[in-house]
């Protein structure tokens, strides 16, 4: 019964409740939000809901946090939820819509103009206002170009001194788009790069950049850059040299000097948003995957 849970917000200065939170999402996801350790802890920002047990054990949360967005040109103060998870033996008591309307009243309270989450389980938010964004990669042919002067270097996140710079860069970023892209979110950068090995970092010296990236057959998907000035398209390619002969950017081109098809983004969460009309976000145009929380 709930009465033997105890209620806990914003807890995230007690070390072992984040450890516990870390244990739930492990347990119902697989993923290990303890890997944000190594990157100087979680996002500040965070306000953590959650249901613990008597042995300190997390068995349901639900968190906001802060998400400040460029859309149209515009900064938008917003707010992403996610962690929502239950343990499956404390599903069908409520847990789950009683966190969910507890974050969404904190974010009401802050005066955040939206809110943002990724779902595989739309229709479970429909009720509390929220539509589904369609998303859209852009994919292109180029030729083929691999200069003998490439300067770019990968990124190690094991090495202290790369992670270093990395935040640093990410502090002081552009937004990659003035259509769709995040202000500022160097602690759910981090982390997808580290949960996924595909994804790779490099750094280019001479932009003082940093360029999120796959190689997909012979396509370089291109996840997202992080500069005070975004460089163009073919700057990018030039200063990476890997061998491709197909591009597909995930996030939108509108400063890449370059344009390609837009593709229908397949991804296993649809974007949601709420506060704003799905119209009110450019089409087409996608969130990078850097910033998926």
């Amino acid at each position: 019964m709930r009465e033997t849970l105890t209620l806990r917000e914003g807890y995230f200065e007690d070390p072992n409740a984040f450890r516990a939170l870390a244990d739930l999402l492990q347990d119902v996801f697989g993923i290990d939000i303890g890997l944000q350790s190594r990157f100087g802890g979680p996002d500040p920002s965070s306000m953590p809901f959650g249901y613990f047990d008597a042995t300190g054990r997390c068995v349901a949360n639900f968190s906001g946090f802060s998400m400040p967005l460029f859309i149209k040109g515009r900064a938008i103060v917003a707010a992403g939820f996610q962690s929502g998870a239950v343990l499956p033996v404390f599903r069908g008591r409520g847990l789950y819509r009683d966190l969910m309307q507890r974050a969404f009243a904190w974010a009401d309270k802050q005066g955040f103009e939206a809110g943002l989450l990724l779902t595989d389980k739309p229709q479970l938010y429909h009720g509390y206002g929220f539509r589904i964004v369609p998303q859209f990669s852009v994919c292109g042919d180029v030729t083929q170009t691999v200069p003998a002067d490439a300067e770019a270097r990968e990124i190690d996140l094991k090495n202290q001194d790369d992670v270093a710079l990395v935040l640093r860069i990410l502090a002081d970023r552009e937004p990659v788009s003035h259509q769709l892209s995040v202000v500022r979110q160097s602690e759910g950068f981090l982390l997808n790069a580290a949960l996924d090995p595909k994804i790779r970092l490099s750094y280019l010296p001479g932009f003082d950049a940093i360029l999120a990236w796959r190689l997909y057959g012979g396509t370089l998907q291109m996840l997202d850059i992080a500069a005070r000035q975004i460089p163009s398209m073919s700057e990018i390619r030039d200063a990476l040299g890997v061998a491709h002969d197909r591009i597909e950017v995930f996030f939108p081109t509108d400063r890449l000097e370059w344009s390609g098809d837009d593709r229908p983004y397949d991804g296993s969460c649809a974007l949601m948003v709420r506060g704003l009309q799905p119209s009110d976000i450019p089409a087409p145009s996608m969130l990078s995957p850097m910033a998926d929380f």
